[in-house]
């Protein structure tokens, strides 16, 4: 199983104020570079100058975003925890039934285990990336920027972080989320989160490429003398249970024509209207069982299952679709949000998009158990972690 420790984190200064939410970001993979840019303006010290390295810097980009991680510690921007500690780390929600909830993880430093080895499993196959762009940015900052979001198969976990810690960051995002970061310093406490998530395989729910990085920069340090900490990366872990888990969707954008995909789809599907998408279509899909095909105008055509079709197939809407498009030619990309995907339509970004129905917790834990991996771009796990929050310096 997979060693799980307390680490000496870098956090923002805050000088008793822990509410610091313009200096942090989302995930880097989920805005672009305009959007960068109103992040950066928020506060001169906002997470993004080190975290998202802008293409006009040109090579040295990633050395100038190591420059500033370095000037901010200097002189006191961001403070290094005096001994290691783990992070609580509570998200307060509204779910898209109008519930309040809390979701409950803990930050710490997790092995880089190779390949196949077990202990930290991923869920679902990636897609290629040839950009260096998370390995380069680890290279000149030998830092941990942002976590990786793992799920633990312990049970009892939840239950171990109820306990509130010290709190020493919080901030509200765009989307009214409001997060909070406990630090945890008992020895005790520290010893028992460590062993909770030691105990048992820990399943990748976001991050995959970056947990790929993570092995390669730890190949690097092992060959030329890199940082120890190289051997484990900053990753928050939450238990694998209902209560802890929100996903999304994430749907599929084709470059061909909606009646091209008819044509490939119709020995598998029956079809049937569907009006015009909303937001309500998703729950509609549920209750049907199906997908929805749309149109470039926003109308929408049911996509039902044809019975015996998909024999030996996994019973997932990313896993029949991949099957049943895999004779045809195409291009697929991805977008999570139903308004998001009619945007792109409607822009001529793409020439038709499939809904797609969420990933149940039984098929994500079937996924642990079995090992049988889900397509790429299987589940969009909510809401998301909040860039900023810590960091984790390789250097020990």
């Amino acid at each position: 199983m997979p060693k799980f420790e307390p680490f000496t984190a870098l956090r923002y200064a805050t000088s008793g104020d822990t509410h610091i939410t313009a200096l942090t970001s989302p995930p880097y993979d989920v805005f672009d570079e305009t959007v960068r840019t109103h992040y950066a303006a928020l506060n001169t010290h906002n997470i993004v100058k080190v975290d998202y390295p802008v293409e006009a810097d040109g090579d040295s980009r990633y050395d100038k975003a190591a420059s500033v991680l370095q000037e901010w510690t200097t002189s006191g921007v961001l403070a290094r925890d005096s001994s290691p500690t783990f992070s609580i780390y509570r998200m307060t929600f509204t779910d898209e039934a109008g519930r309040t909830r809390t979701t409950i993880g803990v930050v710490g430093a997790l092995e880089v285990v190779d390949e196949g080895a077990g202990g930290v499993l991923p869920h679902e196959r990636t897609t290629p990336k040839a950009k260096t762009d998370r390995l380069d940015l680890t290279r000149a900052t030998r830092a941990n920027i942002s976590p990786i979001w793992g799920l633990s198969l312990t049970a009892g976990l939840t239950a171990a972080l109820e306990e509130p810690g010290v709190i020493v960051a919080e901030c509200t995002d765009e989307d009214g989320v409001h997060h909070v970061l406990e630090r945890v310093d008992s020895a005790e406490r520290i010893a028992k989160i460590s062993q909770l998530v030691s105990s048992h395989p820990v399943l990748i729910a976001d991050g995959h490429h970056r947990f790929a990085i993570s092995r390669t920069y730890r190949d690097e340090c092992r060959a030329h003398g890199g940082p120890h900490g190289a051997e484990l990366t900053m990753t928050y872990v939450a238990e694998l249970v209902q209560e802890q888990l929100s996903v999304a969707a994430i749907h599929r954008l084709y470059d061909i024509s909606v009646d091209a995909l008819r044509t490939a789809l119709e020995n598998h599907y029956s079809f049937s209207d569907a009006g015009a998408v909303t937001t309500a279509t998703i729950a509609a899909m549920d209750t049907l069982g199906c997908l929805c095909l749309v149109s470039p105008d926003g109308s929408g055509t049911y996509l039902t299952p044809k019975e015996n079709t998909f024999e030996g197939v996994r019973a997932l809407d990313s896993s029949r679709l991949e099957h049943a498009l895999s004779e045809t030619e195409h291009s697929v990309t991805y977008q999570h949000g139903v308004n998001d995907v009619l945007l792109r339509l409607r822009n001529n970004e793409c020439s038709a998009a499939i809904l797609i129905r969420p990933v149940s917790l039984a098929e994500i834990r079937r996924t642990a158990d079995t090992g049988e991996l889900m397509p790429p771009k299987s589940t969009f796990f909510t809401p998301k972690l909040r860039t900023g929050m810590l960091m984790r310096p390789l250097d020990a």
